[in-house]
């Protein structure tokens, strides 16, 4: 059984670097609008199921949430579709946020 991975913020950075990985934003519409990580797509049940036909199953895929609470639950289930390396972003978009705004001068 393929477990769920937890990521930090300063490792998520690096997967994106190297440029072979996935990145998923369950946050609602409202919120991903406003800001999201560069090239996450958004989803929530109206576009499960197109996303998961259309994506590399064998891509690492990072999930996040508003704190990391939510991405946890919904990186399990993407497991038991199919994927074979999920990440849940330790701390959500608000780490991600936070770390970006500490590297502002």
């Amino acid at each position: 059984m393929i477990e769920l991975k937890h990521i930090t913020v300063k490792d998520t950075k690096k997967l994106i670097e190297n440029g072979n990985v996935s990145l998923v934003d369950i946050r609602n519409i409202e919120s991903y609008s406003i800001s999201h990580i560069d090239g996450a797509t958004h989803i929530n049940n109206d576009n499960l199921n197109e996303y998961i036909r259309e994506a590399d199953l064998d891509a690492p895929l990072i999930v996040y949430c508003y704190h990391g609470l939510s991405s946890q639950p919904a990186g399990q289930f993407l497991i038991e579709q199919g994927f074979e390396e999920v990440y849940s972003l330790i701390g959500g978009y608000s780490a991600w946020q936070h770390e970006i705004d500490s590297e502002k001068p």
